[in-house]
């Protein structure tokens, strides 16, 4: 591997929306231009107006545009950019899109393809780590051939189980199993999903676990074998299998476990070549033990709650790593306070959570001591029908656990998205779940939440509703006078309001 010191002056970010945003504002601060790619759906849209310049690459469909590694490749000729950052999603872990990258001579901001490559497969990857010394969680190691198959390995391995698609991620071509009866059909639609979602029907079994946790490690490596890994991100507040609150650092691991999952992750991403940061995904079972689930080779969603722990810029660190500078940083790295992020969506709970694109008409963003914001938007802009439908991640920071929950209660109250339907009261409700205020849940949170908080109503909803219908009676008598008729000339006396009252509503 090429040790030589590089020096980028130019990067392209190869994504859009709010991660596009927070990866230029890094750029901004250290000095660095950046170039923005939209699509048809992205011409007003915030990275575009904040990047240094913007290149067009196609229409509204990501597979013509944000996955057209072809034409990010032309933009990159043409703006004269020696880097690509591409952030999360699309092409991040592509392994054919950093060799198009590195074949033009530019800089791939992440690891090399050969270390993506091995983690890219599950299947692929549980074997990796297996030979490793790397606990997985018990289950088969290569791709079920068939139902039937899947079904005689399922049952040796004893219900329930979990499949899961082997090139998958974002919880999709994933679906546990409880019964014989069910496996055909979870299978058949498993697949079904992985194919249409990763062009891939492989699909793999694994133990499902008792409360499992879903628990992850921050790494970061350098060129020279240095491999630092963070405190730990609590993952297991998922609705169909998809993070919407995160925390740092978990309420349920202690010190002892923390050590080993770092100690275990950092071996890990040594075993692949990896450079640049990583995460190493965990499932944790009621006993602390720990299984290796997956490595996303990339920047994570909920990047920014280790951030907020420990001080430091991971995309910076990220360009200094790909510019082959050592680490400069210490290897053990403790959580100083704690950080929680909820992930708000253009998306109505009350709907089955159906996506819920619009023009922003009104947009104020949460404020206040150690709280963070990072989205996409503004008033104007559009959310589009295209795209993943989170549109903002709000980050609070505390000195203690229960500090960062209620300042994190109060950012979600105070941000004002009108235009589409979002998440933040259904965010606010899980914030304030039992289980979750005590720290003691693992995945199911979320189904047991829905199951046991039908019909939700805060102190703030009720005072809502009073205010709400002292202004109506208000209306009402406001306009029952309105409706008193003054007397005839010669006519004694007035009109009661009691015959008042009687009177049409509308007459």
């Amino acid at each position: 591997m090429d040790k030589t010191k590089k020096n980028i002056r130019k990067i392209l970010v190869a994504n859009r929306g709010e991660i596009a945003v927070r990866v230029m504002r890094s750029c901004r601060e250290l000095g660095i231009p950046t170039v923005a790619v939209y699509s048809d759906a992205d011409r007003t849209a915030l990275h575009v107006r904040y990047a240094t310049e913007a290149f067009h690459i196609g229409p509204a469909s990501a597979k013509e545009s944000y996955l057209n590694i072809d034409k990010i490749i032309e933009v990159c000729k043409a703006s004269g950019v020696d880097a690509v950052h591409p952030g999360y999603g699309f092409l991040s872990e592509n392994a054919q899109f950093v060799r198009a990258v590195q074949e033009a001579g530019l800089i791939f901001i992440g690891p090399q393809p050969e270390s993506m490559e091995k983690m890219g497969s599950k299947t692929a990857a549980r074997a990796f780590m297996q030979a490793a010394g790397v606990p997985v969680v018990p289950g088969n190691a290569e791709a079920i051939k068939s139902p039937e198959a899947g079904l005689k390995l399922a049952e040796e391995m004893g219900f329930p189980v979990m499949l899961k698609a082997a090139h998958g991620g974002g919880g999709k071509g994933m679906r546990k199993v409880v019964a014989a009866k069910d496996f055909v059909s979870a299978f058949n639609g498993a697949q079904s999903e992985s194919r249409n979602s990763f062009s891939s029907d492989e699909i793999y079994i694994e133990k499902y676990l008792d409360k499992p946790r879903h628990i992850e490690i921050q790494v970061m490596a350098d060129v020279f074998g240095k491999t630092v890994a963070f405190a730990e991100r609590e993952c297991s507040v998922q609705r169909r299998h998809q993070k919407i609150i995160e925390e740092s650092p978990s309420s349920f691991i202690d010190e002892h476990t923390r050590e080993q999952m770092k100690k275990t992750a950092c071996q890990a991403a040594k075993a692949v070549d990896y450079v640049g940061a990583g995460t190493i995904e965990f499932l944790v079972d009621s006993q602390k033990n720990f299984y290796f689930m997956e490595m996303n080779t990339r920047l994570q969603v909920e990047h920014p709650i280790t951030e907020m722990i420990t001080g430091h810029d991971l995309v910076a660190l990220q360009i200094a790593v790909a510019q082959n500078e050592p680490l400069d940083i210490d290897d053990d790295q403790p959580a100083h306070g704690w950080a929680i992020e909820a992930r708000v969506c253009a998306e109505d709970p009350d709907n089955n959570f159906l996506p819920t694109p619009g023009t922003i008409t009104h947009l104020r963003q949460s404020g206040g001591p150690y709280v963070r914001t990072d989205t996409g938007l503004y008033s104007g802009s559009t959310v589009p029908m295209e795209y993943d439908p989170m549109i903002a991640k709000v980050v609070a920071w505390a000195q203690t656990r229960d500090g960062a929950i209620k300042r994190l209660d109060r950012a979600l109250s105070e941000l004002t998205i009108k235009g589409c339907t979002t998440n933040t009261q259904f965010l606010r409700r899980l914030l304030a779940f039992a289980p979750f205020v005590s720290g003691d849940y693992d995945t199911s949170i979320v189904d047991l939440f829905q199951k046991n908080t039908p019909i939700w109503c805060t102190d703030e909803h009720k005072l809502v509703a009073i205010i709400g219908t002292a202004l109506l009676n208000f209306e009402h008598d406001q306009h029952m006078r309105s409706q008193v008729r003054k007397p005839d000339a010669g006519e004694a006396g007035t009109v009661s309001r009691w015959r008042a009252a009687k009177a049409p509503f509308n007459s």
